[in-house]
């Protein structure tokens, strides 16, 4: 699995002009499932995610996680982060795991947040979504369970 995650002020998703998702302060999250994730994969990001200390804390210094606030995540499926553009000009995405598969781990990953404790907003799987974001800091780091 890999994820893009985005320190937020805000962030929402429209999807046919319908908010489906927003939330204040808080990560937002693409998440994308590629072929051979496994339940391992899934385990890593639900304990990295929430626990990645980037928020601040009273002293300025990036010390304090999701977990330790009361921010939220805003997870948005990206079948994206898997284009291979070694070769040519359009981008492969041979390396995704087929949309019914994914969607099942995406859904298992935003649920596995929320029984964490944590407020999940999401995206629609599959669609064609507009994301909007006020990135704080800015603050973008890229996961790999791999």
């Amino acid at each position: 699995m890999r994820a893009v995650l985005q320190r937020v002020k805000e962030a929402s998703v429209t999807v046919d002009g319908k908010i489906t998702g927003q939330i204040g302060p808080g990560l937002l999250v693409l998440l994308g499932v590629g072929k051979g994730d496994t339940e391992k994969d899934l385990e890593f990001m639900v304990d990295k995610i929430p626990g990645l200390r980037i928020f601040e804390d009273a002293a300025g210094k990036m010390n304090l996680s999701l977990m330790e606030t009361s921010k939220a995540l805003l997870v948005v499926s990206q079948f994206t982060l898997f284009a291979d553009t070694k070769k040519g000009r359009r981008p492969s995405f041979i390396d995704a795991m087929p949309p019914e598969e994914a969607k099942r781990m995406y859904a298992e990953f935003c649920a596995r947040c929320r029984a964490l404790g944590l407020e999940v907003q999401e995206g629609v799987f599959a669609a064609d979504m507009k994301v909007a974001l006020v990135n704080d800091g800015p603050v973008t780091i890229c996961l790999d369970s791999r």
